[in-house]
């Protein structure tokens, strides 16, 4: 079985050397040879900035895909939570590890008196703890926090804040949670928070064959949901968004719950929906559609609209070549604010081969392909509306037997 030494990839935090640690053990359980190769992130260096003013995707994990995919590395160990939804070309998800605490936790520097107060100061480096914190007490300071776990406790202790926000997985897994922290069970938590994720090249079959070992279905399954909610909002460090996927184990279910707020909290919107385990293909896409279709971009474009002097909105989404036409020094965002639901589409419709299909419409012909693959409809002769739309259908479907104009 042995072919080679798996070399992980790891920033250099203590916490971060012990997920790769956990990661060695499990490989080297089942046989394989490892070391660790410390690395270090632009997020641990550059510390007297909030992570959106950054503008850096990826601020944690970006090294370590330039040190992989220039062959220092084989895998990288990641907090899942901190790894962009898109992961660069040639890099892929190896494995995910069984979920730790998935709860964001208060760290008091004294009591917790404070929060039935109307003054108190918390902090924290994520816009998401800031955002949910501000929604509950709107009167209290958030101030900014960075650092790795050991330098953020540190500050706590050398400042007079009240308190600050961690997530609990990772004060448990190199046993600092202090005794008196509180749970904060009604925070959502980031999206995939507490798993570890393991990334690999895309053609490295030996890492990615050993990664699929040490694999957690049902928290692959959870973070899957989650992240596809975080990357259909387009949100990222720069935007307040909460996910959770849990499976219910007795009833097979799996339940979702999903949060988007303005960063002073001000504004929130909420989603949740439980769904069959098994029939959740398009959970987070449903839950993602809710809260946009109740202005969850609206509250995005305000957001990111305070960073610049000037900014355009286009509520159609415009090509590359469109958006180069407009000076460098405006800032272009763009969406599909006009959503179309499609409706779901029985299989048993398109079982057999049709002999006459009538195609009105693009919308129509998107709600088939939203529903079905290419080879799944078996169409004789279709018929359609529309230059558009016949060129369409040939290009998704296949060749349009008659196209009128009405």
């Amino acid at each position: 079985m042995q072919q080679k030494i798996i070399r992980i990839g790891t920033r250099e935090s203590e916490l971060a050397m012990w997920q790769a640690n956990k990661v060695r053990k499990q490989l080297e359980d089942y046989g394989y040879e490892t070391y660790i190769v410390p690395i270090k992130s632009t997020g641990d260096i550059v510390l007297d900035k909030p992570l959106y003013e950054l503008g850096i995707t990826g601020i944690f994990t970006k090294n370590l895909d330039i040190a992989m995919l220039n062959g220092d590395i084989n895998i990288a160990v990641h907090s899942m939570k901190d790894v962009p939804t898109v992961l660069p070309k040639g890099i892929v998800q190896a494995a995910v590890l069984k979920r730790a605490n998935h709860h964001d936790i208060l760290v008091l520097k004294d009591t917790e008196e404070f929060m039935a107060q109307r003054e108190g100061i918390i902090a924290t480096g994520s816009l998401r703890r800031k955002a949910q914190w501000l929604n509950r007490y709107p009167t209290h300071e958030v101030v900014d926090l960075r650092g790795n776990v050991n330098t953020r406790l540190e500050k706590l202790d050398n400042n007079d804040w009240n308190g600050a926000v961690f997530a609990a997985a990772g004060l448990e897994r190199i046993g600092k949670r202090p005794k008196g922290a509180i749970s904060l069970s009604w925070m959502v938590p980031a999206p995939a928070q507490g798993a570890i994720m393991i990334t690999v090249l895309e053609d490295d079959e030996f890492s990615k064959e050993a990664c699929a070992l040490i694999n957690d279905r049902d928290t692959e399954t959870c973070t899957k949901i989650e992240r596809e909610f975080l990357n259909r909002l387009e949100g990222g460090c720069t935007a307040p968004i909460g996910a959770l996927a849990m499976i219910n184990e007795v009833d097979k279910e799996i339940n979702f719950k999903g949060v988007l707020l303005s960063r002073d909290g001000r504004k929130k919107l909420e989603v949740s929906k439980k769904v069959k385990l098994g029939a959740h293909k398009y959970l987070a896409k449903d839950c993602a559609t809710k809260i946009i279709e109740r202005g969850g971009k609206l509250i995005i474009l305000e957001d990111e609209g305070i960073e610049k002097d000037f900014s355009i909105y286009s509520t159609k989404k415009l090509s590359e070549v469109q958006k180069k036409l407009l000076p460098s020094s405006i800032k272009v965002q763009d969406s599909d604010f006009i959503k179309i639901r499609f409706n779901r589409i029985a299989p048993k419709e398109v079982k057999n081969e049709l002999e006459n299909v009538v195609l009105t419409s693009k919308n129509g012909v998107e709600a088939l392909l939203y529903n079905f693959t290419k080879d799944e409809l078996k169409f004789k002769n279709i018929f359609c509306v529309g230059r558009r739309t016949k060129k369409l259908i040939e290009q998704k479907i296949g060749k349009v037997t008659h196209v009128e104009n009405n």
